[in-house]
This record gives C-alpha cells, sequence and structure tokens, in this order.
C-alpha cells in the first residue's frame, strides 16, 4: 500500500502542475504579458491558454519516446528518474522570468508526464494481481483527480494572493516528496530486457492502436476546452467574483476523482458500454453546462458531471490501449497521456481560438460538445472493427 502511495503522491503532483494553470490564466496573463493584458485582456487570456497546450505538447512528445526508450530498465528506478525530472521542471516554472521561459519550462514538465503515469500503472496493476488492470491505472489516477479536489484549488487560490509562481514552488515541493519517498517504498521491479526503443515503437504499426489513440486526443478535447478557460466562465459569464473559482474546481475535481473510481470499476466489468455510453453523457452535459452557464448553482452541477463523466472514460481508454498493443506494454500504458494531452492540447487551442475571435466565454463547451460526439463515433468504429474481426492496418 506505501508502494502504491508513493506513486499517488507523483501523480498527485501531475495533476496539479497540470491544471493549476488554468485556474491562474488571469493571473498569469496580468504578470507575463502586461501590455498585451492593458490592452486586451481576452487576448492575453487566450495566449496564455499556450502554456496549456505546450505541456501536452510535451506529453504527447514525452510518452512514447521516454517509456519506449526506458522498457528494458527496472521500473522502480525509472520512476525515481521521472519523479527528478519533474521536480526539476516544474522548479524552472516558478524561476524563469518571462513568458517565453515560462513556456519552454511548461513543455519540459510535460515530458515525463506521460511515461511516470504509463510505467506507474504497470506496477500498480502488477501489486493489485491479474483481473484487476483498469483498477490499477485508476489507483494511479487517483492521485490526479484528487489532485483537482484539493491541489488545484488551494494551489489556485494561493497564487491568486500571494502570485501564481508561488503556486509552482508547492509543485515542486510535491515532486520532491513524490521521489523519496518512490525510494524507499517502491519495491524492485524489472524491466523487460529484451525491449528495445525500436521494438516498443513497433506498436504505432497496430491500426487499432491509432483509432483508440484517436478517440482519447479527440474526445477528451471537450473536457479540456471547457476546463481550460473556467475561470473566466466564473466571473465573466455567470458573474461570480474571483473567489468562486477554487470553489468550482473543487466540485470539478469532486466529480474527477468518483468518475475515477466508478470507471475503473465499470471498465472491468463492460469496456464497450463504458466508452460508448461515456461520450454520450459527456456531449449531452456540455451542451446542458453551454446553454445554463449564466446561473453559478447550475454551472456547479454540469462541471461536477463534466469531471465525473471525463474520468469515467480515462481508465477505460487506458485499459483498451494496453488490450490493443499486443506484447508493447509499457509504452501502450503511457500512450493513452500522450491521447488525453493531444485532447489538452486541442481543447485549450480551439477554446482560446472562439474566444479570441469573439464568440465568449461559453464557446468553448459548444466546441467541447462537437469533440466528444467525434470520440463517440471513432470508438464505434474501433469497438465495432474489432467486433467484426475486421484487420485494421497501417
Amino acid at each position: 500500500m506505501w508502494a502504491l502511495l508513493s506513486l499517488a503522491i507523483g501523480s498527485f503532483g501531475i495533476g496539479m502542475t497540470e491544471f493549476v494553470v488554468m485556474g491562474l490564466l488571469p493571473d498569469i496573463a496580468q504578470d507575463l504579458l502586461p501590455a498585451q493584458w492593458a490592452a486586451d485582456q481576452e487576448s492575453a487570456i487566450a495566449q496564455t491558454g499556450w502554456l496549456i497546450s505546450l505541456y501536452a505538447l510535451g506529453v504527447v512528445v514525452g510518452a512514447p519516446t521516454i517509456a519506449g526508450a526506458v522498457a528494458k530498465y527496472p521500473r522502480h528506478r525509472v520512476m525515481i528518474g521521472l519523479a527528478l525530472a519533474l521536480t526539476v521542471f516544474n522548479a524552472l516554472t516558478f524561476v524563469l522570468p518571462t513568458f517565453e521561459l515560462v513556456a519552454a519550462s511548461r513543455f519540459l514538465a510535460g515530458l515525463p508526464h506521460g511515461a511516470y503515469f504509463g510505467i506507474g500503472a504497470l506496477v500498480a496493476a502488477d501489486i493489485l494481481g491479474p483481473g484487476k488492470r483498469a483498477k490499477g491505472v485508476a489507483f494511479v489516477l487517483t492521485g490526479l483527480t484528487i489532485a483537482n479536489v484539493v491541489g488545484v484549488p488551494l494551489g489556485t487560490y494561493l497564487g491568486q494572493q500571494a502570485g501564481w509562481r508561488a503556486a509552482f514552488v508547492v509543485v515542486a515541493a510535491i515532486f520532491a516528496a513524490a521521489t523519496i519517498c518512490i525510494g524507499f517504498f517502491v519495491p524492485e521491479h524489472a524491466g523487460d530486457p529484451v525491449r528495445t526503443l525500436r521494438a516498443e515503437l513497433a506498436v504505432f504499426r497496430i491500426g487499432q492502436v491509432w483509432l483508440t489513440l484517436a478517440v482519447g486526443a479527440i474526445g477528451f478535447g471537450g473536457f479540456f476546452a471547457v476546463y481550460s478557460y473556467i475561470a473566466p466562465v466564473v466571473t465573466e459569464v455567470a458573474g461570480s467574483p474571483q473567489w468562486v473559482v477554487p470553489i468550482i474546481l473543487v466540485i470539478m475535481g469532486l466529480g474527477m476523482t468518483a468518475g475515477n473510481l466508478t470507471g475503473g470499476v465499470l471498465a472491468d466489468r463492460d469496456l464497450r458500454r463504458t466508452m460508448i455510453g461515456g461520450f454520450i453523457a459527456l456531449a449531452i452535459v456540455q451542451s446542458a453546462l453551454a446553454l445554463s452557464a449564466q446561473g453559478i448553482w447550475a454551472l456547479g452541477v454540469f462541471i461536477f458531471a463534466t469531471g465525473f463523466i471525463s474520468s469515467a472514460l480515462s481508465p477505460a481508454i487506458q485499459t483498451r490501449l494496453m488490450d490493443v498493443a499486443e506484447d508493447n506494454q509499457s509504452i501502450a500504458a503511457a500512450l493513452n497521456h500522450s491521447a488525453l494531452n493531444m485532447g489538452n492540447s486541442l481543447g485549450a487551442f480551439l477554446g482560446g481560438t472562439v474566444i479570441a475571435i469573439g464568440w465568449g466565454f461559453v464557446a468553448p463547451a459548444w466546441v467541447g460538445v462537437g469533440l466528444a460526439l467525434a470520440g463517440l463515433a471513432l470508438a464505434i468504429v474501433s469497438l465495432s472493427l474489432e467486433r467484426s474481426r475486421t484487420p485494421v492496418a497501417v
């Protein structure tokens, strides 16, 4: 149990570093882009949203390359190295002075993200035993979802009161603690000595892997389109004061935590229904959110539901990737986070685009509806091809 908790501390840090930016976009924009903020606040916030996209791009690049390159090494040592890298790169975020340098640090901070979750999920699945792979995935993700209940709201509040950089001081300290705990409590866990980066990258020859990656990347883009710009929705659309933003983030985090734990159970029972039903529900809930965002109480309800459904889908998609990846398990477990962060980058970019062209802060929710429906269509195609035993070659 201590080993699993040690891994969860790192995932807590990842959840905080990935999502705390979203609640602090106005603060970061005002600090790093003062001239643009004075001229056009919406444009400054939209450009600051690039920090979210760059972090996500780091995950996309780092997940397959790092996970594939380290597959042959002992997994407990790899986890220590990844946690240490996360400590250093997040420390850079709070010390670097300009927007451009902070943007570079966010890209670097994203690089170890996918490999940490992917390899950590394999370790957790082995600890929990056969038949509980989705639960193992969900356990490692629990730290991330709890971060959205505790870490992200507190980090947002701290950043609002003491400056946004203070939140990243806390993030770096969390990763330092995770590095120490993993070193002490995660037992030796052998890698696969015969695996090489070239062998692991063979996973990209499997058509179903590409389809499943597309499901995650496009389908989850809708969640991130909404989450990335939640702060201005609360203050500008619902007309609530700034101190309400952390409360809404807590509500989102509670939904994510409950959804993650529920999704692990549902995916072990019926993976197909979990994926199909999840995307249908996500499109419905985001439509309701867009139509009712002017009321803070309704916004809270649908933000909770958005977090719940999105996180319930995550263990299902990661388990699906592990199912279709054959013997390329290390890279498959990490690729889920590449997919989700492609969605993060896509959602943040499209959400920022519709805001920048003047469609308003509710427009990202409608972007989310379209992306969720596209994810649903891809999931149906992938599962139907498998059921009909039609080969998908690339």
